[in-house]
Protein backbone atom coordinates (compact mmCIF):
# COMPACT_ATOMS: atom_id res chain seq x y z
CA UNK A 1 0.00 0.00 0.00
CA UNK A 2 0.82 3.70 -0.39
CA UNK A 3 0.75 6.15 1.36
CA UNK A 4 1.66 10.34 1.15
CA UNK A 5 3.33 12.12 3.60
CA UNK A 6 3.98 15.54 3.45
CA UNK A 7 3.03 15.19 -0.25
CA UNK A 8 5.33 12.32 -1.14
CA UNK A 9 4.36 8.60 -1.58
CA UNK A 10 5.89 6.19 0.46
CA UNK A 11 5.84 2.30 -0.43
CA UNK A 12 4.97 0.30 2.39
CA UNK A 13 4.24 -3.18 0.58
CA UNK A 14 5.61 -6.59 1.73
CA UNK A 15 8.02 -6.23 -1.32
CA UNK A 16 9.31 -3.01 -0.22
CA UNK A 17 9.84 -3.56 3.17
CA UNK A 18 11.86 -6.87 2.85
CA UNK A 19 13.93 -4.86 0.03
CA UNK A 20 14.06 -1.92 2.65
CA UNK A 21 15.29 -4.20 5.30
CA UNK A 22 17.85 -6.37 3.89
CA UNK A 23 19.30 -3.83 1.23
CA UNK A 24 23.21 -3.88 0.31
CA UNK A 25 25.54 -4.35 3.03
CA UNK A 26 27.03 -1.11 4.24
CA UNK A 27 31.00 -1.34 2.97
CA UNK A 28 33.12 0.49 5.60
CA UNK A 29 36.67 2.92 4.51
CA UNK A 30 39.40 1.95 6.73
CA UNK A 31 42.56 4.18 5.71
CA UNK A 32 45.90 2.15 4.74
CA UNK A 33 47.54 3.52 7.75
CA UNK A 34 44.83 1.54 10.46
CA UNK A 35 43.75 -1.30 8.34
CA UNK A 36 45.33 -3.53 10.07
CA UNK A 37 44.90 -2.38 13.57
CA UNK A 38 41.70 -0.74 13.17
CA UNK A 39 38.73 -3.27 14.80
CA UNK A 40 35.20 -3.48 13.61
CA UNK A 41 32.58 -2.13 16.10
CA UNK A 42 29.21 -3.05 16.19
CA UNK A 43 26.74 -0.46 15.31
CA UNK A 44 23.32 -0.63 17.72
CA UNK A 45 20.22 -0.69 16.25
CA UNK A 46 16.71 0.04 17.15
CA UNK A 47 15.51 -1.46 20.30
CA UNK A 48 16.80 -5.25 21.35
CA UNK A 49 19.83 -4.49 19.40
CA UNK A 50 22.89 -7.03 19.90
CA UNK A 51 26.28 -6.61 19.64
CA UNK A 52 27.91 -8.61 15.91
CA UNK A 53 30.03 -10.87 18.38
CA UNK A 54 26.70 -12.34 20.15
CA UNK A 55 24.83 -12.85 16.54
CA UNK A 56 25.60 -16.05 15.11
CA UNK A 57 26.75 -16.10 11.23
CA UNK A 58 26.92 -18.02 8.39
CA UNK A 59 29.30 -17.01 5.88
CA UNK A 60 28.10 -14.50 3.58
CA UNK A 61 24.93 -14.70 4.27
CA UNK A 62 23.02 -11.75 4.35
CA UNK A 63 21.66 -10.12 7.61
CA UNK A 64 18.01 -9.91 8.52
CA UNK A 65 16.95 -7.14 10.62
CA UNK A 66 16.98 -3.11 10.57
CA UNK A 67 20.65 -1.91 9.84
CA UNK A 68 21.70 -5.57 8.49
CA UNK A 69 21.41 -7.41 12.38
CA UNK A 70 19.69 -10.13 12.95
CA UNK A 71 16.92 -9.66 15.27
CA UNK A 72 17.28 -11.01 18.88
CA UNK A 73 15.06 -14.50 19.52
CA UNK A 74 14.16 -16.00 22.72
CA UNK A 75 16.60 -18.79 24.26
CA UNK A 76 15.08 -21.94 24.26
CA UNK A 77 14.75 -23.71 28.11
CA UNK A 78 17.52 -25.37 29.32
CA UNK A 79 16.43 -26.45 32.51
CA UNK A 80 19.27 -27.59 35.26
CA UNK A 81 19.77 -31.60 35.73
CA UNK A 82 20.76 -33.07 38.85
CA UNK A 83 21.44 -36.90 37.64
CA UNK A 84 22.16 -37.91 41.41
CA UNK A 85 18.08 -38.21 41.57
CA UNK A 86 17.50 -40.12 38.34
CA UNK A 87 15.46 -43.13 39.53
CA UNK A 88 15.84 -46.87 38.64
CA UNK A 89 14.38 -49.96 38.73
CA UNK A 90 14.79 -53.69 39.37
CA UNK A 91 16.31 -55.75 36.26
CA UNK A 92 13.20 -58.42 36.62
CA UNK A 93 10.60 -55.78 36.36
CA UNK A 94 11.90 -54.67 33.12
CA UNK A 95 10.33 -55.88 29.45
CA UNK A 96 13.17 -57.33 27.82
CA UNK A 97 13.40 -58.66 23.92
CA UNK A 98 16.10 -60.86 23.88
CA UNK A 99 15.79 -64.05 26.39
CA UNK A 100 18.35 -67.33 27.02
CA UNK A 101 15.91 -69.46 25.51
CA UNK A 102 16.09 -67.65 22.11
CA UNK A 103 19.91 -67.30 21.73
CA UNK A 104 21.48 -70.03 19.45
CA UNK A 105 23.57 -73.28 20.64
CA UNK A 106 26.40 -74.21 19.68
CA UNK A 107 27.37 -76.20 16.05
CA UNK A 108 29.31 -79.58 15.73
CA UNK A 109 30.29 -81.73 12.58
CA UNK A 110 27.99 -83.97 11.39
CA UNK A 111 24.85 -82.33 12.19
CA UNK A 112 21.81 -82.60 10.00
CA UNK A 113 20.01 -79.93 8.45
CA UNK A 114 17.28 -79.88 10.97
CA UNK A 115 19.59 -80.29 13.56
CA UNK A 116 21.52 -77.18 11.91
CA UNK A 117 18.40 -75.51 11.78
CA UNK A 118 17.20 -75.73 14.95
CA UNK A 119 20.41 -74.23 17.04
CA UNK A 120 19.72 -71.16 15.40
CA UNK A 121 19.20 -68.45 17.37
CA UNK A 122 15.47 -67.29 17.55
CA UNK A 123 15.86 -63.95 17.07
CA UNK A 124 15.23 -61.50 14.32
CA UNK A 125 15.64 -62.94 10.60
CA UNK A 126 16.36 -66.28 12.54
CA UNK A 127 12.78 -66.08 13.80
CA UNK A 128 11.02 -64.73 10.91
CA UNK A 129 12.48 -67.43 8.84
CA UNK A 130 10.83 -69.80 10.88
CA UNK A 131 7.93 -68.08 10.80
CA UNK A 132 7.87 -68.49 7.34
CA UNK A 133 8.62 -72.20 6.78
CA UNK A 134 5.69 -73.12 9.42
CA UNK A 135 3.22 -70.14 7.06
CA UNK A 136 4.47 -72.10 3.87
CA UNK A 137 4.55 -75.62 5.10
CA UNK A 138 0.81 -74.49 6.85
CA UNK A 139 -0.59 -73.16 3.51
CA UNK A 140 -0.13 -76.15 1.64
CA UNK A 141 -1.55 -78.45 4.64
CA UNK A 142 -4.51 -76.52 4.12
CA UNK A 143 -4.82 -76.28 0.87
CA UNK A 144 -3.91 -73.07 0.33
CA UNK A 145 -1.84 -71.26 -2.42
CA UNK A 146 1.67 -70.41 -2.03
CA UNK A 147 2.77 -68.38 -5.34
CA UNK A 148 6.65 -66.94 -5.50
CA UNK A 149 7.28 -64.42 -7.94
CA UNK A 150 11.15 -64.05 -9.02
CA UNK A 151 13.62 -62.29 -10.47
CA UNK A 152 15.77 -63.44 -13.24
CA UNK A 153 19.34 -62.94 -10.91
CA UNK A 154 17.57 -65.98 -8.74
CA UNK A 155 18.40 -67.97 -11.93
CA UNK A 156 21.15 -66.99 -12.72
CA UNK A 157 23.11 -67.95 -8.96
CA UNK A 158 21.62 -71.15 -9.83
CA UNK A 159 18.72 -71.92 -8.30
CA UNK A 160 16.80 -73.39 -11.05
CA UNK A 161 16.57 -76.77 -9.03
CA UNK A 162 15.43 -75.88 -6.15
CA UNK A 163 12.09 -74.25 -7.20
CA UNK A 164 11.65 -76.64 -9.93
CA UNK A 165 11.82 -79.34 -7.36
CA UNK A 166 9.50 -77.27 -5.05
CA UNK A 167 6.93 -77.19 -7.70
CA UNK A 168 7.03 -80.95 -8.47
CA UNK A 169 6.98 -81.47 -4.36
CA UNK A 170 3.47 -79.33 -4.51
CA UNK A 171 5.21 -76.62 -2.40
CA UNK A 172 4.69 -73.58 -4.63
CA UNK A 173 1.39 -73.59 -6.62
CA UNK A 174 2.51 -71.28 -9.30
CA UNK A 175 5.43 -68.72 -10.32
CA UNK A 176 5.35 -65.54 -11.92
CA UNK A 177 8.96 -64.35 -14.03
CA UNK A 178 9.84 -61.41 -15.53
CA UNK A 179 11.27 -61.08 -18.57
CA UNK A 180 14.83 -61.45 -18.08
CA UNK A 181 13.62 -64.67 -16.24
CA UNK A 182 12.65 -66.32 -19.60
CA UNK A 183 15.61 -65.18 -21.27
CA UNK A 184 17.60 -67.53 -18.61
CA UNK A 185 15.80 -70.07 -18.26
CA UNK A 186 15.34 -70.55 -22.29
CA UNK A 187 18.95 -70.35 -22.64
CA UNK A 188 19.60 -73.09 -19.79
CA UNK A 189 17.37 -75.58 -21.16
CA UNK A 190 18.95 -75.52 -24.71
CA UNK A 191 22.83 -75.03 -24.29
CA UNK A 192 23.32 -75.66 -20.82
CA UNK A 193 24.34 -72.35 -20.13
CA UNK A 194 23.32 -68.51 -19.36
CA UNK A 195 24.70 -64.85 -18.95
CA UNK A 196 26.91 -62.84 -20.38
CA UNK A 197 29.64 -60.35 -19.28
CA UNK A 198 27.80 -57.18 -20.30
CA UNK A 199 30.69 -54.37 -20.27
CA UNK A 200 32.78 -56.31 -23.31
CA UNK A 201 29.95 -56.96 -25.41
CA UNK A 202 28.35 -53.26 -24.85
CA UNK A 203 31.86 -51.72 -26.10
CA UNK A 204 31.16 -53.57 -29.57
CA UNK A 205 27.44 -53.81 -29.87
CA UNK A 206 27.03 -57.36 -28.88
CA UNK A 207 25.59 -57.67 -26.01
CA UNK A 208 22.26 -59.45 -26.02
CA UNK A 209 22.10 -60.40 -29.49
CA UNK A 210 22.26 -64.22 -29.36
CA UNK A 211 21.02 -65.32 -32.18
CA UNK A 212 18.93 -68.09 -30.54
CA UNK A 213 17.90 -66.88 -27.72
CA UNK A 214 16.16 -64.14 -29.67
CA UNK A 215 14.48 -65.79 -32.73
CA UNK A 216 13.38 -68.56 -30.79
CA UNK A 217 11.75 -66.73 -28.12
CA UNK A 218 9.93 -64.01 -30.23
CA UNK A 219 8.62 -66.72 -32.66
CA UNK A 220 7.06 -68.50 -29.42
CA UNK A 221 5.57 -64.82 -28.43
CA UNK A 222 4.32 -64.55 -31.70
CA UNK A 223 2.84 -67.46 -32.07
CA UNK A 224 1.36 -67.54 -28.73
CA UNK A 225 -0.48 -64.05 -29.76
CA UNK A 226 -1.45 -65.75 -32.79
CA UNK A 227 -3.70 -68.53 -30.81
CA UNK A 228 -4.54 -66.38 -28.35
CA UNK A 229 -2.60 -67.44 -25.72
CA UNK A 230 -0.07 -66.17 -22.90
CA UNK A 231 3.63 -66.38 -22.77
CA UNK A 232 4.33 -68.65 -19.84
CA UNK A 233 1.91 -71.55 -21.40
CA UNK A 234 2.92 -71.28 -25.10
CA UNK A 235 6.65 -71.39 -23.85
CA UNK A 236 6.51 -74.27 -21.41
CA UNK A 237 4.93 -76.60 -24.44
CA UNK A 238 7.63 -74.90 -26.14
CA UNK A 239 10.50 -76.18 -23.93
CA UNK A 240 9.08 -79.59 -22.67
CA UNK A 241 10.51 -80.85 -25.84
CA UNK A 242 13.58 -83.58 -26.48
CA UNK A 243 14.83 -80.58 -28.27
CA UNK A 244 15.98 -79.15 -25.04
CA UNK A 245 18.35 -81.56 -23.68
CA UNK A 246 18.42 -79.84 -19.94
CA UNK A 247 14.85 -78.97 -20.05
CA UNK A 248 15.05 -80.60 -16.62
CA UNK A 249 16.39 -77.26 -15.76
CA UNK A 250 13.34 -74.88 -16.82
CA UNK A 251 10.82 -73.87 -14.59
CA UNK A 252 8.80 -72.66 -17.22
CA UNK A 253 8.80 -75.96 -18.75
CA UNK A 254 8.43 -77.51 -15.41
CA UNK A 255 5.11 -75.63 -15.45
CA UNK A 256 3.48 -77.07 -18.46
CA UNK A 257 4.54 -80.54 -17.64
CA UNK A 258 2.80 -80.43 -14.07
CA UNK A 259 0.30 -78.11 -14.87
CA UNK A 260 1.53 -75.25 -12.88
CA UNK A 261 0.85 -71.87 -14.00
CA UNK A 262 3.78 -69.99 -14.82
CA UNK A 263 3.08 -66.50 -15.90
CA UNK A 264 6.02 -64.16 -17.73
CA UNK A 265 5.28 -60.23 -17.27
CA UNK A 266 7.31 -58.17 -19.60
CA UNK A 267 8.13 -54.57 -19.34
CA UNK A 268 8.92 -53.97 -23.16
CA UNK A 269 12.35 -52.31 -23.72
CA UNK A 270 13.90 -54.37 -20.59
CA UNK A 271 15.09 -57.15 -22.05
CA UNK A 272 17.76 -58.21 -24.53
CA UNK A 273 15.32 -59.96 -26.99
CA UNK A 274 13.29 -56.12 -27.75
CA UNK A 275 17.00 -55.13 -30.04
CA UNK A 276 16.05 -58.16 -31.91
CA UNK A 277 14.44 -57.30 -35.41
CA UNK A 278 12.00 -60.52 -34.95
CA UNK A 279 10.63 -58.49 -31.83
CA UNK A 280 7.16 -57.82 -31.59
CA UNK A 281 5.93 -55.29 -29.70
CA UNK A 282 1.85 -56.42 -30.14
CA UNK A 283 2.89 -59.46 -29.12
CA UNK A 284 4.51 -58.94 -26.48
CA UNK A 285 2.26 -56.76 -24.72
CA UNK A 286 -1.03 -59.01 -26.05
CA UNK A 287 0.90 -62.39 -24.30
CA UNK A 288 2.08 -60.88 -20.84
CA UNK A 289 -1.65 -59.07 -20.47
CA UNK A 290 -3.10 -62.34 -20.74
CA UNK A 291 -0.41 -64.11 -18.33
CA UNK A 292 -1.45 -60.79 -15.72
CA UNK A 293 -4.88 -61.94 -15.75
CA UNK A 294 -3.50 -65.45 -15.15
CA UNK A 295 -1.94 -64.22 -12.72
CA UNK A 296 -4.82 -62.21 -10.91
CA UNK A 297 -7.30 -65.36 -10.85
CA UNK A 298 -3.89 -67.35 -8.96
CA UNK A 299 -3.96 -64.54 -6.75
CA UNK A 300 -7.48 -64.12 -6.05
CA UNK A 301 -7.01 -67.52 -4.51
CA UNK A 302 -4.64 -66.71 -2.04
CA UNK A 303 -6.39 -66.28 1.25
CA UNK A 304 -5.12 -67.93 3.89
CA UNK A 305 -1.67 -68.28 1.54
CA UNK A 306 1.22 -67.05 0.65
CA UNK A 307 2.91 -64.78 -1.60
CA UNK A 308 7.57 -64.94 -1.80
CA UNK A 309 8.77 -62.09 -3.93
CA UNK A 310 12.73 -63.44 -4.91
CA UNK A 311 14.92 -61.15 -5.98
CA UNK A 312 12.63 -58.53 -8.14
CA UNK A 313 13.00 -55.11 -6.81
CA UNK A 314 10.60 -53.63 -9.79
CA UNK A 315 9.00 -55.20 -11.96
CA UNK A 316 6.97 -57.77 -9.99
CA UNK A 317 5.80 -56.24 -6.99
CA UNK A 318 4.19 -53.62 -9.49
CA UNK A 319 2.71 -56.25 -10.96
CA UNK A 320 1.65 -58.41 -7.88
CA UNK A 321 0.35 -55.24 -6.50
CA UNK A 322 -1.61 -55.15 -9.61
CA UNK A 323 -3.15 -58.25 -9.46
CA UNK A 324 -4.24 -58.26 -6.01
CA UNK A 325 -6.21 -55.19 -5.94
CA UNK A 326 -7.68 -56.51 -9.61
CA UNK A 327 -9.06 -59.50 -7.62
CA UNK A 328 -10.08 -57.66 -4.84
CA UNK A 329 -12.42 -55.27 -6.86
CA UNK A 330 -14.17 -58.02 -8.24
CA UNK A 331 -14.94 -59.30 -4.84
CA UNK A 332 -12.15 -61.50 -3.76
CA UNK A 333 -11.01 -60.41 -0.37
CA UNK A 334 -7.66 -62.14 -0.32
CA UNK A 335 -7.01 -62.15 3.30
CA UNK A 336 -5.70 -63.37 5.32
CA UNK A 337 -2.43 -63.11 3.65
CA UNK A 338 1.27 -63.97 4.24
CA UNK A 339 3.81 -62.11 2.60
CA UNK A 340 7.31 -62.76 2.27
CA UNK A 341 10.38 -60.48 0.18
CA UNK A 342 13.84 -62.06 0.26
CA UNK A 343 16.61 -60.05 -1.85
CA UNK A 344 19.96 -58.83 -0.88
CA UNK A 345 18.73 -55.24 -0.42
CA UNK A 346 15.76 -54.18 0.67
CA UNK A 347 14.42 -51.96 -2.15
CA UNK A 348 11.15 -49.71 -1.61
CA UNK A 349 8.72 -51.24 -3.90
CA UNK A 350 9.19 -54.77 -2.53
CA UNK A 351 8.50 -52.69 1.28
CA UNK A 352 5.26 -51.41 0.23
CA UNK A 353 3.43 -53.53 -2.39
CA UNK A 354 4.48 -56.74 -1.03
CA UNK A 355 5.26 -56.83 2.57
CA UNK A 356 3.12 -54.26 4.30
CA UNK A 357 0.12 -52.86 2.16
CA UNK A 358 -0.76 -56.03 0.81
CA UNK A 359 -1.35 -57.41 4.45
CA UNK A 360 -2.50 -54.40 6.00
CA UNK A 361 -6.17 -55.37 6.13
CA UNK A 362 -5.19 -58.64 7.42
CA UNK A 363 -1.64 -60.95 7.50
CA UNK A 364 1.44 -60.43 8.36
CA UNK A 365 4.70 -59.31 5.65
CA UNK A 366 8.02 -60.32 6.46
CA UNK A 367 11.42 -59.07 5.10
CA UNK A 368 14.34 -61.08 4.84
CA UNK A 369 17.71 -59.98 3.38
CA UNK A 370 20.87 -61.91 2.54
CA UNK A 371 22.03 -63.26 -0.61
CA UNK A 372 19.48 -65.60 -2.80
CA UNK A 373 22.34 -68.67 -3.70
CA UNK A 374 22.59 -68.75 0.27
CA UNK A 375 18.77 -67.70 1.79
CA UNK A 376 16.30 -69.59 -0.95
CA UNK A 377 17.94 -73.21 -0.53
CA UNK A 378 17.80 -72.69 3.16
CA UNK A 379 13.89 -71.38 3.81
CA UNK A 380 13.14 -74.28 0.73
CA UNK A 381 15.25 -76.66 3.17
CA UNK A 382 13.45 -75.34 6.36
CA UNK A 383 9.59 -75.53 4.55
CA UNK A 384 10.38 -79.53 3.57
CA UNK A 385 12.01 -79.95 7.49
CA UNK A 386 8.60 -78.42 8.75
CA UNK A 387 5.99 -80.36 7.01
CA UNK A 388 8.42 -83.28 8.00
CA UNK A 389 7.82 -82.38 11.34
CA UNK A 390 3.79 -81.82 10.73
CA UNK A 391 3.50 -85.66 9.40
CA UNK A 392 3.08 -84.25 5.63
CA UNK A 393 6.59 -84.15 3.78
CA UNK A 394 6.12 -84.67 0.25
CA UNK A 395 8.60 -87.26 -1.62
CA UNK A 396 11.46 -85.97 -3.99
CA UNK A 397 10.67 -86.68 -7.10
CA UNK A 398 13.82 -88.77 -7.72
CA UNK A 399 12.42 -91.19 -4.23
CA UNK A 400 9.02 -91.18 -6.18
CA UNK A 401 10.98 -92.13 -9.43
CA UNK A 402 12.64 -94.99 -6.83
CA UNK A 403 9.42 -96.32 -5.17
CA UNK A 404 7.94 -96.54 -8.80
CA UNK A 405 10.85 -98.88 -10.17
CA UNK A 406 10.60 -100.94 -6.95
CA UNK A 407 6.95 -101.48 -7.15
CA UNK A 408 7.34 -102.49 -10.89
CA UNK A 409 10.15 -104.25 -10.12
CA UNK A 410 7.34 -106.44 -7.20
CA UNK A 411 4.70 -106.57 -9.44
CA UNK A 412 6.87 -108.14 -11.88
CA UNK A 413 8.09 -110.59 -9.88
CA UNK A 414 4.88 -111.32 -8.95
CA UNK A 415 3.52 -111.95 -12.24
CA UNK A 416 6.29 -114.35 -12.45
CA UNK A 417 5.47 -116.36 -9.38
CA UNK A 418 2.12 -116.28 -10.47
CA UNK A 419 3.02 -117.91 -14.28
CA UNK A 420 5.11 -119.73 -12.89
CA UNK A 421 2.56 -121.49 -10.61
CA UNK A 422 0.07 -121.36 -13.26
CA UNK A 423 2.33 -123.63 -15.25
CA UNK A 424 3.41 -126.02 -12.56
CA UNK A 425 -0.55 -126.57 -11.59
CA UNK A 426 -0.73 -127.09 -15.66
CA UNK A 427 1.53 -129.26 -16.27
CA UNK A 428 0.51 -131.38 -13.21
CA UNK A 429 -2.99 -131.22 -14.51
CA UNK A 430 -1.74 -132.54 -18.04
CA UNK A 431 -0.05 -135.24 -16.58
CA UNK A 432 -3.47 -136.88 -14.73
CA UNK A 433 -2.77 -135.11 -11.26
CA UNK A 434 -5.62 -133.28 -9.81
CA UNK A 435 -4.14 -129.60 -8.04
CA UNK A 436 -4.71 -129.83 -4.50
Amino acid sequence: MKRRRGGLARDDSPAALMAATIGPRPRRRTSRANASTEVARPRAVGRGARSASSVPTTGDAPAAGSGGVFPSLPAPPRPHLDARRARTYPLGKRASKVAAAAVGRALEPGLSFAEWLARLPDILAAADLRLAADTIARARLSGRGVAIGMGAHAIKVGLSPIIVDLMERGVLTSVALNGAGIIHDFELALAGRTSEDVGPGLDRGRFGMARETGAVLNEVIRGAARRGEGLGEALGRHLDTPRFPNRHLSIVAAGHRLGTPVTVHVAVGTDIIHMHPSADGAAIGATSLRDFHRLAEVVAGLSGGAYVNLGSAVVLPEVFVKALNLARNLGHRVRPLFTLDLDFLRHYRPGVNVVSRPTAAGGRGVHITGHHELLFPVLAGAVLERLALLGAAPDSPSARATARSRSRSARGSEGQSARGAGSRRTMRGRAGVRPR
